[in-house]
């Protein structure tokens, strides 16, 4: 990984869609500050689309999709996309699986829920667990006591006996059924909402994240940012990300922004 600093200007300049992860790189210890809200403004007042890429659920991503200053949501770690059409006040969606076949992932995810909590002690669901549709979320250290390394581990060993998916964040393991992931999701959208192949633009898009979920990004992208709390858990990646900045969460966030911003500023008093 590099400082985001060595980032050059005229590939920062260039970038047209910044996509985010949420959690410790929008937000700073569980809350999203003034600065970095207000960098989504800046950055949508500039032109640049900005679609969060999150493990959260459906329940908050329609909220953010109709709320915040973005294109679009990709949630539940790529089990669908929600883009608000503001000009006909529609919500656009669209799922991975269809509803017959979330209901059947959900009694396996269930059964996976009730070993968890009787063998990983300390664990517990998620606290937005009922605003979700596809994934089980399972939270070691957000509303619980931070739990050991090996209890996390425990806890992806027990949806991976069971056939299913399960990816760390910085405060849950999320686990779910299915073939897809925050990329996956993307591409779909990319091709869907944004009419555009993802593989062709890549120079225009940056990727910005924190975590182990966050990996499929983070390989896939070659503008991909780490914040600097992604420094605590290299241990859990085989892709890094290209650069990282020197902030934790929302600020490291905040200074991605302000250096695609100052680089478009610094092109246009060139040209």
């Amino acid at each position: 990984m590099q400082d985001l600093a060595s980032l050059p200007a005229s590939v920062a300049a260039a970038v047209q869609i910044v996509l985010t992860d949420i959690d410790d790189t929008l937000t700073t210890e569980g809350r999203l500050p003034a600065e970095a809200y207000h960098a989504l403004e800046r950055l949508d007042a500039a032109g640049i689309q900005v679609i969060p890429i999150t493990g959260r659920p459906a329940g908050w991503c329609d909220h953010i999709a109709r709320m915040w200053p973005v294109r679009a949501v990709v949630g539940e770690n790529g089990a669908f996309y929600y883009a608000y059409d503001r000009a006909a006040r529609r919500m656009k969606s669209h799922y991975w699986a269809d509803a017959q076949t979330r209901a059947a992932n959900r009694e396996q995810l269930n059964a996976i829920r009730d070993r968890v909590l009787r063998e990983v002690p300390g664990t517990a669901v998620a606290s937005d667990q009922d605003y979700r549709v596809a994934d089980l979320a399972i939270d070691f250290c957000e509303d619980v006591p931070a739990l050991p390394d090996e209890a996390i581990s425990r806890i992806v060993s027990i949806f991976e006996a069971a056939g299913a998916q399960a990816k760390v964040s910085s405060i849950h393991v999320n686990g779910w059924f299915g073939d897809y992931n925050k990329l996956n999701m993307t591409r779909t959208l990319f091709e869907r909402e944004l009419d555009l192949n993802i593989d062709q633009v890549l120079s225009d898009c940056l990727f910005i994240g924190d975590s182990p979920n966050d990996e499929p990004m983070f390989q896939f992208f070659p503008i991909s940012v780490g914040v600097a709390n992604i420094q605590a858990l290299l241990h859990r990646l085989t892709h890094q990300p290209a650069y990282v900045a020197s902030r934790h969460g929302g600020g490291g966030f905040v200074e991605m922004a302000e250096r695609l911003l100052q680089a478009r500023e610094a092109q246009g008093q060139q040209a």
